[in-house]
């Protein structure tokens, strides 16, 4: 009985302590719940303001772990990560979503905003090849996002997000085959005929359906030229032909240099 009257007293004096004023005069700051801290964020993110609400929905799934405002801040901190350019932190924010909520009905939207993130952020899937070349970096990213518009379009076929997904997978095939041609045109220029024609082999096998498999076939050729293997050369050399005869037939004009991507895009 006497340690049930202390707790009583403990606590009426900590209530107490909380609604006297400041040493400065001003009353003390009101604990917001979780319903008014998740508004304020979500306030915050459609203004704009990324970097406010992820500090926000941070608070709020410290204050409040559990339940569903708990759940959306973890979804939104994602998105708005990834819009304010913290791709680590989106990625990182997306996955904590995939693995402790797996039967969500928006985990969807959870492996598209992984699959942003790792995309690189606003790109158009159709803009020309002008400027810098995304193939020339670390193909990483661009693995990483196919495998989430990947798991995406597998598991959710019918989700609103797909059909971009869809989109952003067939740019993401035309990248990584184009820097497997660039890195097998760096070996051919630095004599490794063999690394040269095994890597554009690797293009034809992987990415048979991009554009780049016109450039692989020439870096065959040539590598197959270099090494005296004509038989090979001429194989190379004949599929090429027939390859560009039959786009040329499609488009009605030549093939080459930029018109060879627009075929294709």
């Amino acid at each position: 009985m006497r340690h049930s009257l202390a707790v009583i007293l403990l606590l009426t004096l900590t209530a107490c302590s909380l609604l006297e004023p400041l040493p400065d005069g001003t009353n003390q700051p009101t604990l917001l719940s979780a319903a008014e801290l998740y508004d304020q964020a979500k306030t915050e993110l459609n203004d704009g303001n990324y970097s406010t609400a992820v500090t926000l929905y941070e608070k709020l799934q410290s204050r409040y772990p559990y339940g569903r405002y708990a759940q959306q801040a973890l979804l939104e901190a994602a998105y708005a990560n990834y819009r304010q350019g913290e791709s680590a932190a989106a990625i990182s924010a997306a996955d904590r979503f995939i693995k402790q909520y797996p039967n969500h009905p928006h985990i969807d939207y959870a492996y598209y905003v992984k699959g942003l993130a790792n995309f690189g952020g606003e790109i158009s899937l159709l803009k020309s090849l002008g400027g810098q070349d995304p193939t020339e970096r670390d193909p990483k990213a661009a693995q990483d996002a196919f495998a989430a518009f990947k798991d995406l379009v597998t598991r959710f076929p019918n989700s609103k997000y797909t059909p971009d997904s869809r989109l952003r997978m067939q740019y993401l095939v035309n990248a990584l085959a184009k820097y497997e041609v660039h890195v097998a045109s760096y070996y051919l220029r630095r004599g490794a005929h063999i690394a040269a024609v095994n890597r554009a082999q690797g293009v034809l096998t992987q990415y048979p359906n991009s554009p780049s498999t016109r450039d692989a076939l020439e870096v065959m050729v040539q590598g197959y030229d270099a090494m005296g293997m004509t038989d090979l050369r001429d194989d190379a050399k004949r599929v090429l032909t027939k390859n560009t005869s039959a786009a040329e037939a499609v488009s009605g004009e030549p093939i080459t240099g930029k018109s060879w991507w627009q075929f294709w895009k």
